[in-house]
């Protein structure tokens, strides 16, 4: 939490976040336009930012795109701010994800977490199907190979699959790019597209860091958002404990 009132407490940063706010999954040259600092001033203040957790970044090509992780300021907003404003806090959380969905050609939903683990067993949990039914309850087949079929499978032993969807991107232990979709969905612009950024940080700590974009619309933003926040944290949990949440978050 210092490290987040520290980054705050500069006008430049305040004022990066606030471009974020407005326009989310930008590139430093773009956030950079218009301001009267250097591209290193800028890197600098995000490097805050981003050490804060209150920017995350994920790559797509060549670009870096950086995105407002509302995690740390929800959380002060509940210490310090929600029992006081709450209502009002409500009709600004409204407007921001009304904001948030109109940007159609940028991710719909990222979500970054730190694991204290390696980005092999970081890997190993997201794709294994004995470990995705430890904390996930569903197993995740596949042989991961790009261009392969994956499922989503119940674990009652009944075969059902409820996501299904493609391998598009399989980099072990550092990037993983998956079709996901209903196996009898209609979904007139495709299947929705999910993917993990696995990034060490130091020997011990893993950033990963999940985009799931092309949402069909707000409330399937929310069920995105509340789902992937409960299986994260029930992955961390497993991961840094050995075994998951004592309540399945999703239930």
């Amino acid at each position: 939490m210092d490290r987040v009132f520290k980054a705050l407490s500069d006008a430049t940063r305040r004022c990066l976040l606030d471009r974020l706010h407005e326009n989310n999954g930008q590139t430093l040259s773009e956030l950079c336009d218009g301001l009267a600092m250097s591209r290193q001033a800028a890197t600098q203040h995000l490097g805050l930012l981003e050490a804060a957790n209150l920017v995350s970044t994920v790559r797509r090509g060549r670009e870096k795109l950086h995105y407002l992780n509302p995690v740390p300021l929800h959380e002060i907003q509940e210490r310090w701010i929600d029992k006081f404003e709450r209502p009002h806090l409500r009709a600004l959380s409204a407007l921001k994800q009304k904001a948030e969905h109109a940007m159609s050609t940028k991710p719909q939903f990222v979500y970054t977490t730190y694991i204290e683990a390696t980005p092999d067993k970081v890997w190993e949990a997201l794709t294994d199907p004995e470990m995705t039914a430890a904390y996930w309850g569903h197993s995740n087949i596949s042989d991961w190979q790009p261009g392969s079929a994956w499922e989503h499978r119940r674990t009652d032993g009944s075969g059902i699959a409820d996501v299904v969807g493609t391998a598009v991107e399989a980099v072990p232990a550092e990037r993983l790019v998956i079709t996901w979709a209903g196996p009898d969905e209609d979904r007139p612009n495709g299947p929705s597209t999910v993917a993990f950024d696995l990034k060490p940080l130091g020997d011990t700590v893993v950033q990963l860091t999940v985009t799931h974009e092309n949402l069909r619309d707000e409330a399937e933003r929310r069920q995105a958002a509340g789902g992937w926040t409960a299986v994260l944290s029930n992955l961390k949990t497993y991961l840094e404990t050995g075994k998951p949440l004592s309540s399945p978050l999703w239930s």
